[in-house]
């Protein structure tokens, strides 16, 4: 089935989910036929499985056009194989709380593929979250990101307080991790997690990415480890 064809299916079948579907419509994408307008009716787990793919089709659009910089991690902000060539992204922020129950689900995947490569955003989008961000960050340019990720977790909400008691956790040097979260380096890489989540049309944490789609939301281990064994990378 060609891209034209395909496209104007889906839009068919999108349209009569929701009560939309006119006539031209109808006309058009070739299933005027009133016996296939009652077998979907009959049959509507056809018409969400379209409808999910086409949703599958548009996050792939938006990952190409994201490019590969989507999957370059800030040097050291990666949970599992820095060299592992199966790639999962995760956007998060640590005022989050499906953020937060979504940390085991990565350590169990982790745990499970010594090849898999967890590139962690920064995407500080609740109110207070900027402070741990830059935290965070200044933690992986001392290779101990994965540390404070998962005490500044455990600590939350992200008071000042509890930032600095899981820099302290995490053995970071304080003096150099604070310098390093003020930096420009820190500034560009926060802004440019923003640009990159909205481009790929996510509008909260945690979101994910892999090779084949993006995915909003705590999903849960099992559809992550989908995605992933459907990714093939």
């Amino acid at each position: 089935m060609d891209t034209s064809l395909r496209t104007s299916l889906f839009t068919a079948l999108l349209a009569l989910v929701f009560g939309f579907l006119g006539a031209a419509a109808w006309s058009y994408s070739g299933l005027a036929d009133n016996r296939t307008r009652a077998y979907l009716l009959d049959n509507p787990k056809i018409l969400e499985e379209l409808a999910m793919a086409l949703q599958d089709e548009q996050a792939r659009e938006r990952l190409a056009g994201a490019g590969s910089e989507i999957y370059t991690a800030f040097p050291g902000a990666v949970i599992g194989n820095p060299d592992g060539s199966k790639v999962l992204v995760e956007f998060t922020d640590y005022n989050c709380p499906y953020c937060e129950t979504s940390v085991a689900d990565v350590k169990r995947l982790v745990a499970e593929d010594p090849d898999l490569k967890v590139v962690v955003r920064e995407w500080p989008i609740f109110d207070g979250s900027e402070p741990a961000s830059r935290m965070a960050l200044a933690a992986a340019l001392q290779g101990r990101y994965q540390q404070f990720h998962e005490a500044m977790f455990k600590l939350g909400p992200t008071t000042p307080e509890a930032i600095q008691e899981a820099a302290e956790r995490a053995g970071l040097d304080i003096e150099r991790a604070r310098a390093d979260a003020a930096s420009d380096a820190v500034t560009v890489e926060l802004a440019k997690n923003l640009t990159l989540a909205r481009s790929l049309g996510f509008s909260g944490t945690p979101a994910w990415v892999t090779s084949e789609t993006a995915i909003g939301g705590a999903v849960g281990y099992e559809a992550l480890k989908e995605a992933l064994d459907k990714s093939g990378s």
